[in-house]
């Protein structure tokens, strides 16, 4: 039995030397392989949403810069996956975005992203590219009762 594999950009801590890259290479989640580096066609607002250092990429095309990251090939189960850390449907949301890959080819890939965010989000420096920062380190360990939760610095 064969399967279609889907392309996924990732731009924030599923990249290679990044907190959640073990996601994709872990095989008990499903099959992933790298394709290419690339950037989104598109500009958007990429932030750092939290003191959690989480990267939030805000649904607001044409604001921000082309992001920089990875595009990965994945099974169902892998996309599956990803829809779990990432908790498809209540927090964020994908579509399907082209992505200039570092060869000038344009591939359509699966993207994360959120819709509802504050307009505070705004505000708060955009970025390119995402990197963990070892002064304020990405952390998993937050407890959220409500959606707008995700979105306080306190």
């Amino acid at each position: 039995m064969s399967q279609t594999l889907k392309r996924v950009f990732v731009y924030g801590t599923l990249k290679k030397g990044e907190p959640n890259h073990h996601w994709l290479t872990s095989e008990k989640n499903g099959f992933s392989r790298l394709l290419a580096k690339g950037k989104t066609e598109i500009k958007f607002p990429l932030v750092i949403g939290t003191r959690y250092n989480i990267p939030f990429l805000l649904n607001k095309p044409g604001v921000g810069h082309n992001i920089e990251g990875e595009i990965y090939e994945v099974d169902d189960k892998m996309f599956s996956n990803l829809d779990v850390l990432e908790e498809y449907p209540r927090y964020y949301d994908r579509e399907l975005q082209t992505i200039l890959t570092n060869a000038n080819e344009k591939l359509d890939c699966w993207l994360y992203l959120i819709r509802n965010y504050p307009d505070s989000m705004l505000s708060k420096p955009l970025l390119s590219s995402y990197c963990n920062r070892p002064n304020q380190p990405y952390s998993e360990n937050y407890a959220l009762s409500r959606p707008e939760d995700l979105f306080t610095d306190g």
